[in-house]
């Protein structure tokens, strides 16, 4: 922990609250554990959504091995959010990611990335690749498409515990997953004081401008020197298999793995199969390092 580091006494108690770092003119919040090479985590962009809630599975499995860190990108979770801030995607994300890394000291991570936090990778990556090491895709946004009706449902959400569960059920296959308690507490996420507010401002409609402007093109993503796994779900009903087939053509060097029976929750509806493989992947970095020492 870093001296621009600080706990809030206000909310102790709740797992989804980390440490808050200083990003700019806000407070980030972020989970810090573990130890070794650094992999960053970034959520997607479903209402509710928090760093903790998207990846709470994987972080104590990596955090075995690497130090992990897990935030709220700015208007989500339990960061703060400045009046009158722009939601410019993805600069102000950029921003918020490369003021924490300077924060806590790191000048390098790897990425894992889910739909929309895939987007950000992608473009943390081709703007800054020096700041980049590996790179985890995950039913990732940054190619063109088309705003699908799922989609446009889920970022359209207006706070009701039906609606919530409908949300919920578009991304899963297994619609046991979404049970009527999973739907009531994330639904009380978003009926947290100035949540709703927020989340209608990060993509209000027409919605297909705010695809657009994640799309990397195809001669950035052809010169990514990055080692990337690309993770979708065949069924995956929120962004269409057709975009990780894509960027697999196009990243060159990228490795894809298809979940069959599997919607937009790869980490959570095939969790053991997700972590392995990610995990799998940051270790090969650790072995060739100890082959090949400098």
């Amino acid at each position: 922990m870093t001296d621009t580091t600080v706990t809030s006494p206000s909310t102790a108690g709740n797992a989804e609250i980390g440490q808050f770092v200083q990003t700019g003119g806000y407070r980030t919040n972020v989970h810090d554990v573990g130890s070794g090479a650094p992999v960053l985590l970034l959520h997607g962009s479903g209402a509710g959504v928090s760093g903790w809630a998207n990846w709470r599975g994987l972080l104590p499995v990596l955090a075995e091995r690497f130090r992990v860190l897990v935030p709220d990108l700015v208007g989500f979770g339990y960061t703060e959010v400045p009046d009158g801030l722009e939601f410019r995607i993805f600069d102000t994300w950029i921003d918020q990611v490369l003021a924490l890394l300077d924060a806590v000291g790191l000048e390098r991570v790897n990425l894992v990335g889910n739909s929309f936090g895939g987007g950000l990778s992608l473009h943390l990556a081709t703007r800054h690749p020096d700041r980049v090491g590996r790179i985890v895709l995950m039913g990732a946004g940054g190619v063109q498409m088309p705003v699908s009706p799922e989609l446009e449902e889920l970022w359209g959400y207006t706070p009701s515990v039906a609606n919530m569960k409908r949300v919920m059920d578009i991304m899963a296959y297994d619609r046991s997953l979404v049970t009527d308690e999973l739907a009531a507490l994330r639904y009380q996420a978003t009926i947290r004081p100035g949540a709703q507010e927020v989340f209608e401002k990060i993509f209000p409609p027409p919605r297909q401008r705010w695809l657009d402007a994640q799309v990397v093109p195809d001669d950035v993503l052809a010169r990514m020197p990055h080692h990337t796994l690309i993770l979708h779900g065949r069924e995956d009903r929120v962004v269409p298999m057709d975009a990780s087939l894509h960027m697999f053509r196009t990243i060159p060097d990228a490795q894809l793995h298809v979940f069959g029976k599997c919607g937009h929750w790869t980490q959570i509806e095939h969790a053991a199969r997700f972590h392995r493989l990610v995990e799998d992947f940051f270790l090969e970095d650790v072995l060739d390092d100890l082959r090949n020492p400098a």
